[in-house]
């Protein structure tokens, strides 16, 4: 499998202050992976860079390369990576109707364009896609009636638009209530088994089976890259949120989960 995300020495600025410290990273093609970190710990700091909303400090060859290629256009990066974050979904919580979220998709803002009007195929895509992630009875509701975990699933819907070959998921259970958690959390299951995701999160038991690598980062840096057996334990979790936690994986569901230890 070849690269997909390659992000090498990457050096990010925010507000003055360095919010990701000379990180280095590979995802190949067709891999799943999990960004884990406590809150502030640069985790979002990466999917914007990696979606183009950051830059890293200028440096020769470039900090990032996406699918081989420094540079990109934007609807052309779309087709092959889909990112789906909190910032996105507050962006699409306006008056439009579920359905003319997920069709923004192809034409990469918010909403549709005013002088744009979607093609027959990208009508019946944006179907497809919504009865994949179970929304298919929300279209016609608009974006801020929906909950938070329905919201979810139809911007996921909208990612998947164009087939992408990899999914980007920034802390995509955050706000989410115990239902909406276990539906997208299922959605996700069924996702893995079609293409590759990369899941941000903070919370090990949002980690899901099919996931066996995991990044861990703290303070702007990335202290350990591994598999989910070797690095999910309760010295390495203690040492990266900063307090006594007892590792354990569940037999019945394959989840890690962390509990404060006395």
């Amino acid at each position: 499998m070849s690269v997909a995300i390659e992000i090498e020495n990457a050096t990010v600025m925010r507000s003055g202050e360095q919010a990701l410290r000379d990180i280095s990273l590979s995802l190949r093609e067709g891999e799943h992976a999990c960004i884990l970190g406590p809150n502030g710990s640069g985790k979002s700091t990466i999917v914007k860079m990696i979606s183009g909303d950051l830059s890293p400090l200028y440096r020769e060859p470039a900090a990032i390369r996406l699918f081989g290629q420094e540079r990109w256009e934007l609807f052309a990066l779309r087709s092959r990576l889909g990112i789906v974050s909190d910032t996105l979904q507050s962006a699409q919580a306006g008056t439009e109707s579920a359905f003319d979220t997920i069709l923004s998709g192809f034409f990469g803002g918010v909403g549709l364009p005013l002088r744009s009007e979607a093609s027959p195929s990208m009508v019946a895509k944006a179907r497809e896609t919504a009865l994949l992630l179970g929304v298919e009875g929300l279209l016609g509701k608009r974006a801020d009636e929906l909950s938070s975990g329905e919201m979810r699933r139809v911007l996921v819907a909208r990612a998947l638009v164009h087939d992408p070959e990899m999914l980007l998921l920034d802390e995509p259970f955050s706000s989410l209530d115990i239902a909406a958690r276990h539906a997208l959390s299922r959605c996700l299951r069924n996702l893995a088994n079609r293409r590759a995701i990369v899941l941000v999160t903070h919370e090990l038991s949002e980690i899901p089976p099919e996931i066996e690598r995991v990044i861990l980062v703290k303070k702007g840096r990335i202290i350990a890259d591994g598999l989910k057996r070797d690095l999910l334990t309760s010295e390495t979790i203690t040492r990266l949120f900063g307090i006594p936690l007892k590792v354990e994986l569940e037999a019945t569901t394959g989840r890690y989960r962390a509990h404060a230890s006395h």
